[in-house]
């Protein structure tokens, strides 16, 4: 019997909750660690529409990426759009568990998965973990061609390997030599990216100023959105999960969608 307890002991074996961003939350957010579980949804984000798909499926634990408690909530109400999820995954007797940062940054996560699915080899992480007896773990990679490509063939390939039509590009530059890809919002790394030679970012979230700032310096930027560059990479980061538990079904969400639409 596999319980709650088990598919987290097997997650943090992978990505310790040791390696998360001071300001995040991981692991068990909701529910019973003694649950039995015969079925799992995954989703990037534990969303109403998530919670029931969980309920339709008859799934005990849903895996997300991003936390549903980033903070010690002040009260847990109906009405409110934090409790509503809350108490319908208590009613229902649905766990909820998240890994989030720790899974970006370890070895062989979602940073080095994402780099992987885009058909690139990282030779660097831009800002590595610091704790030293946990290598290849860290925030962003750096991949360096061997000769420039065009930026017009990396957006292709975004296209291409992560089924997105629409992206917002910062021409910086033409072709690109050194490459940076950091998952979700990575603005807090753009710098440490171009002090280490990265002439191309891939990320998302980006504002206004990057776009602006790193236009002049001849960096160009590849928002290709907070949703695109982590979700194929998440589910895929967990497909060691069905290898260790034959007896739990693991279900990709169908209702996780990017909230972002391109008209």
């Amino acid at each position: 019997m596999t319980k709650v307890l088990d598919i987290g002991n097997e997650i943090e074996k992978v990505a310790p909750k040791f390696l998360k961003e001071d300001y995040d939350n991981v692991g068990l957010m909701v529910g019973d660690e003694e649950k039995e579980v015969k079925k799992v949804l995954l989703a990037l984000d534990c969303t109403k529409e998530v919670i029931e798909e969980a309920v339709e499926l008859n799934a005990q634990l849903i895996i997300s990426h991003h936390p549903l408690l980033f903070k010690k909530p002040k009260s847990i109400t109906a009405g409110d759009l934090q409790g509503d999820k809350i108490i319908k995954l208590i009613q229902k007797d649905i766990a909820l568990y998240s890994c989030h940062t720790n899974l970006d940054s370890t070895k062989d996560g979602i940073n080095d998965i994402l780099v992987s699915i885009l058909g690139y080899n990282s030779y660097k992480i831009i800002e590595p973990t610091e704790f030293k007896n946990y290598p290849g773990a860290g925030t962003g990679r750096l991949i360096k061609f061997e000769e420039e490509i065009l930026l017009d063939e990396i957006v292709q390939n975004i296209k291409n390997k992560l089924n997105i039509k629409n992206m917002r590009i910062v021409r910086g530059n033409k072709k690109v030599k050194t490459l940076a890809i950091i998952n979700g919002s990575g603005g807090d790394y753009f710098y440490k990216a171009k002090s280490l030679g990265a002439d191309c970012i891939i990320s998302g979230d980006t504002t206004y100023h990057f776009a602006s700032d790193f236009k002049e310096m001849g960096i160009s930027i590849i928002d290709a959105g907070h949703f695109a560059t982590e979700f194929l990479a998440f589910i895929n980061s967990l497909e060691f999960l069905k290898v260790k538990f034959k007896d739990v079904e693991f279900v990709q969400s169908k209702r996780c969608n990017d909230p972002f639409e391109f008209i």
